[in-house]
């Protein structure tokens, strides 16, 4: 038996429960990996509350969790025409899970969805990189930025956003990044400019501009932001990108490209190696034992954190 994170139906943090559940058997092409870390992500909590039942629903009961780092344990069938060739027992590896199932102890995945992990990189990263990186990865390269763009960021200091506003400085953008002040320091230090969220916004993004005007915009918070981009910044819809406020999409005909559009192991690797380079910092907001997993996303859904939070089985 192992430890999971299950919901029997939709609703609040009351409703996830760690259960003793069958330890995972990897099927011919699949490892099973040793969870030694897993991130969390809003779009899990939407999951769950049911939000998002018409485009993703839940089959009861439910796994949870895309992102993990760990250790090999078992490979299925290696030898046959199907098996793995790739990884051995023992190897340290991140990677994702499509099927929510990575928050647990073990997980079995598709030998094809994990990378082997740079060892310069902690756990804690690696495991938290998935979602927020390969989203920011696919957005960034969504809106087609290139040297002396102009880019603003909404939810600038995210799991996501945190990335995005590296990844789009690496292109030689300049980078706005909306967020509360508490986070000035570390935008500066990150070669992004940063502009404090509320009212009076699009003023001081254009103060804040080069030439007084953004060229693309990057929302990975929602809450109007599309309409700002659209209505008072001037960004065409082609170079807006969300990917939470869907309604918008279909309001302004602007992108809606996320994580699916980059969910392969080479972008991920392509990520973990950065980071073991020192060119890209994860944030770690906090770190919270397996069964401490309401906890964990009580402090997500306050949406105040910088950077990401991590579960460690």
């Amino acid at each position: 038996m192992a430890k999971a994170v299950q919901f029997d139906q939709y609703g609040d943090i009351d409703v996830l429960e760690v259960r003793d559940v069958p330890r995972p058997v990897p099927a011919k092409g699949e490892v099973l990996v040793e969870v030694k870390a897993a991130g969390i992500n809003p779009g899990e909590a939407l999951i769950r509350h049911g939000v998002l039942h018409d485009r993703w629903p839940a089959t009861f009961p439910s796994g949870q969790g895309s992102d993990l780092a760990g250790v090999v344990v078992e490979v299925g069938d290696p030898g046959g025409r199907t098996g793995v060739a790739d990884f051995a027992v023992g190897d340290e590896v991140l990677g994702f899970s499509l099927a929510r199932s990575s928050h647990a102890e073990f997980v079995a995945v598709p030998a094809d969805q994990l990378t082997i992990k740079p060892a310069g990189v902690s756990w804690e990263v690696a495991g938290s990189l998935y979602v927020a990186g390969c989203t920011a990865y696919a957005a960034v390269r969504s809106v087609g930025l290139k040297a002396g763009d102009t880019v603003a960021i909404a939810g600038a200091a995210g799991g996501v956003g945190s990335i995005a506003v590296q990844l789009a400085a690496r292109q030689g953008a300049t980078v706005l990044g909306i967020a509360g002040p508490g986070n000035d320091a570390w935008l500066r230090e990150h070669a992004a400019v940063p502009v404090n969220y509320g009212d009076g916004l699009a003023g001081r993004l254009k103060a804040a501009a080069p030439g007084g005007a953004a060229d693309a915009f990057l929302d990975f918070f929602g809450g109007g932001y599309v309409a700002l981009a659209v209505d008072e910044l001037g960004v065409a819809p082609e170079r807006v990108d969300t990917i939470i406020d869907f309604a918008a999409i279909e309001q302004y005909g602007v992108l809606g490209v996320g994580s699916a559009e980059a969910s392969t192991a080479a972008v991920l690797a392509e990520l973990a190696d950065l980071v073991a380079a020192g060119e890209l910092e994860v944030p770690i907001a906090k770190v919270y034992p397996l069964d401490q997993v309401r906890a964990a996303y009580r402090d997500l859904e306050e949406r105040h954190t910088r950077g990401k939070l991590v579960l460690r089985p």
